[in-house]
């Protein structure tokens, strides 16, 4: 992503949705504005998705960057799933949705590494 201004207000209106969704505030939220809500997060994170798509690398440099903003991701996210489960392992009640997420992470990391040397 580069220095966009529209790729900047959509990534952290994304981030200020998903927070909201926490309900970080106790506001008592109607289903009607929870449900506009997330269909706005699925919008957002769609534009966002887009944008991370559109990438295009023009020399090494910038596929070096792409690699560490990927490595970096991944693992970012990994270890936050990582610390959910063991936090929740603790209490004996881990949450399907963080192992599913945690391992569909790791399939997708593995197998576009393979198809990506397979590929060379």
């Amino acid at each position: 992503m580069k220095n966009n201004l529209s790729e900047i207000f959509t990534t952290l209106l994304l981030i200020l949705i998903a927070v909201l969704l926490l309900n970080p505030f106790d506001f008592w939220m109607p289903d009607m504005m929870v449900v506009g809500m997330l269909v706005l997060t699925l919008v957002l994170f769609g534009i966002f998705a887009s944008f991370i798509l559109r990438e295009k690398t023009v020399d090494e440099r910038d596929a070096v960057h792409e690699t560490l903003a990927g490595r970096n991701a991944f693992l970012a996210g990994s270890a936050l799933l990582i610390l959910g489960i063991v936090v929740e392992g603790y209490t004996h009640t881990v949450d399907p949705w963080l192992v599913v997420s945690l391992v569909v992470m790791i399939v997708a990391k593995i197998a576009t590494r393979i198809w990506s040397d397979k590929n060379r």
